[in-house]
């Protein structure tokens, strides 16, 4: 791909209107073709600064090393040639593939939440002065995925007509304007390189179109639920967002008995995570025979370009001492830690200790907990939990409280922490911004059921649940990253 940084001289604006013919269409509707597509492509590494919106192509890849990753974004008007709340009976982004590599890819269709200047934006900021909040670029909820193969010249199409019928009608705030970034979501290969050409390539037939029907009152658009599965849209446009991700790694080791923290690190880094809890982390053990903590968070800053800060609690409380254990680690530098040991710190029935550390977010004061319940005994799990809480009430509000807790929502440990906590899974069930992958059951089963928690204080005034969504981590074989799926919440701070 040609790296050179020719800026747009100008460019043709096509939004021809025709009568469809389609018969699903309502009298007096309208069809747009909008070529305008306003794209380009950031990718980090060596190349985090250069702004690509001048080359003839755009590209996806999906890889661990940000300087090989691609995303593409595109913005089309949807504002100005169509009138506001216009009812969109559909709108299809397609694309031409001009090569790639070998493997069949499917490509996803995501809502880009913050405005970018085409000839200025980059993996690090979205126009000049502005960074993105998120290295990479700033992404909400999926809407559409399509298969993409390495056939020059075949079509892809991606189906976002519920997301440009939101835009239109205003839902995601005051500009009308329909944001798309094109992402490989998948697992990282050499191979998943893919290119199409781009709104700067000199042949107009094949350049990105987005053609939208809309008008003819008639038509009765029912908007389906977006499975977002990097970041799920903010319903509260004030404060600052925090999303905090909880997960049991196993050691390090997937189902397919694999051992690979650089494998879970790659999926941490996909979901944007502000702060992350970890169990059963292992600091020079037979697991890996290595310091988990630190390279968790070397990894971590190597594939988001944040520095992070991480906090380890040996298990069994012996803090000097290697062994299995929790982790904080966080974006946000800790104005304080500690530990604490509970019944059953002795190891003899695997779990034990809890550890804490407070962070500053939108100026509040967050203190984040995490601990890990008896796997065997409810009586030991509910003796554990009443000593965690007990220790955490110490701490300054707003306190969240994480953790592989090893029962389920109707057990007597968790209703323990229903006492004085909310279960942010529940909360965003009720809001109905709680999301999971079609096929998983329970509802929110992190594990064979929901036994993995992000609970907040019911007194935390300044927090409140965004959305919670337990996280897919299965590859091509159906294999995990871990024996536990990851859960993460975002809170908004106030």
């Amino acid at each position: 791909m040609d790296l050179t940084m020719i800026r747009r001289a100008s460019r043709r604006v096509s939004a021809g209107l025709m009568l469809s013919a389609a018969f699903s269409v309502p009298a007096f509707a309208q069809t747009i073709q909008l070529t305008e597509s306003n794209d380009t492509v950031v990718l980090g590494g060596t190349y985090a600064n250069v702004n690509l919106s001048s080359d003839p192509y755009l590209c996806t890849r999906a890889s661990d090393v940000a300087e090989y990753e691609r995303r593409s974004l595109l913005k089309f008007d949807t504002q100005n040639p169509i009138p506001a709340n216009s009812q969109i009976s559909s709108a299809k982004l397609t694309l031409t593939v001009a090569g790639g590599n070998s493997q069949s890819r499917t490509i996803s269709a995501y809502r880009i939440s913050q405005t970018y200047e085409e000839t200025q934006a980059t993996w690090k900021v979205r126009s000049s002065g502005n960074s993105w909040s998120r290295a990479g670029g700033d992404f909400a909820e999926k809407w559409a995925s399509a298969t993409v193969t390495d056939s020059v010249g075949s079509r892809v199409t991606f189906d976002v007509t519920a997301m440009v019928q939101a835009a239109v009608k205003g839902q995601f705030g005051s500009s009308r304007y329909t944001r798309i970034a094109l992402i490989d979501s998948g697992a990282t290969s050499k191979d998943s390189y893919k290119v199409y050409y781009s709104g700067e390539t000199a042949d107009a037939s094949v350049r990105p179109v987005l053609t939208v029907t809309y008008g003819g009152g008639s038509t009765t658009i029912t908007t389906p639920t977006p499975t977002p599965t990097v970041t799920p849209t903010p319903t509260n446009t004030t404060g600052t967002k925090l999303r905090v991700l909880q997960w049991n790694i196993h050691h390090g080791v997937g189902t397919d008995g694999t051992y690979s923290i650089d494998r879970q690190a790659t999926w941490i880094a996909k979901f944007n995570p502000d702060v992350v809890t970890l169990n059963e982390a292992e600091k020079y053990t037979g697991w890996g025979n290595e310091d988990q903590p630190a390279r968790f968070r070397s990894l971590l800053q190597a594939k988001t370009g944040r520095t992070w800060y991480v906090h380890f609690a040996q298990e069994f409380g012996d803090w000097s001492s290697n062994g299995k254990g929790h982790v904080i680690l966080s974006r946000y530098p800790f104005e304080s830690t500690s530990r604490t040991t509970t019944t059953g710190s002795s190891g003899l029935n695997g779990a034990g200790a809890a550890s804490e550390a407070r962070i500053i977010v939108n100026g509040r004061s967050i203190t984040v907990v995490v601990g890990h319940l008896d796997p065997e005994s409810s009586t030991m799990r509910l003796t554990q939990a009443k000593q965690v809480i007990n220790w955490a009430s110490s701490f300054a509000q707003n306190r969240i409280i994480t953790g592989d807790m090893n029962a389920w929502p109707d057990q007597s440990s968790i209703g323990e922490y229903d006492k004085t906590y909310k279960d942010s899974w529940a909360v965003a069930t009720s809001k109905g911004t709680a999301y999971q992958y079609s096929s998983l059951s329970p509802d929110g089963a992190t594990k064979k059921g929901r036994i993995d928690y992000i609970f907040y204080s019911s007194s935390a005034s300044d927090l409140s649940v965004v959305s919670s969504q337990v996280y897919d981590t299965r590859d091509s074989s159906g294999h995990m990253a871990s024996d536990h799926r990851p859960v993460l919440t975002v809170f908004n701070v106030n």
